[in-house]
């Protein structure tokens, strides 16, 4: 029997045919990530949603897709780096989202409290500090 969870404090990975399985998120979540804890996330997409009322520190790309990023609350833009030159596409109404492009360096600003949902590729997932 299923039941009720919230996307906040449960991620669901969305596995290649057709499983999707709950995974319970720390505050080390990220870092155990980026640090290899989760190998069988780099098949599939994660979804995940997190509140956030600050400019992202660091750019990010996905070389596996596309990354799906949708408004749920707040608002935020979200800035696309493509051979050099800066995108920006607004977010203001809630389900209103962007398709972050394959290989595409994109970051996120806002100075209100914003939460989001993101579908992301995660294989091969790179970072790096704003101004870099």
């Amino acid at each position: 029997m299923s039941t009720a969870k919230e996307i906040l404090g449960t991620y669901l990975h969305v596995c290649d045919g057709g499983k999707t399985d709950a995974i319970s998120v720390s505050d080390s979540f990220w870092e155990e990530l980026a640090g290899g804890a989760y190998p069988q996330l780099d098949q599939g997409r994660l979804m995940s949603a997190f509140t956030f009322s600050e400019p992202w520190s660091t750019w990010e790309r996905h070389p596996a897709g596309e990354e799906l990023v949708m408004l749920l609350s707040g608002t935020a833009t979200i800035v696309l780096e493509d051979s050099g030159q800066e995108r920006a596409v607004q977010l203001s109404d809630p389900g209103s989202y962007v398709l972050v492009p394959q290989n595409v360096w994109h970051t996120a600003r806002t100075t209100v409290p914003t939460t989001m949902l993101f579908l992301t590729p995660g294989a091969g997932t790179e970072h790096r500090p704003i101004g870099a």
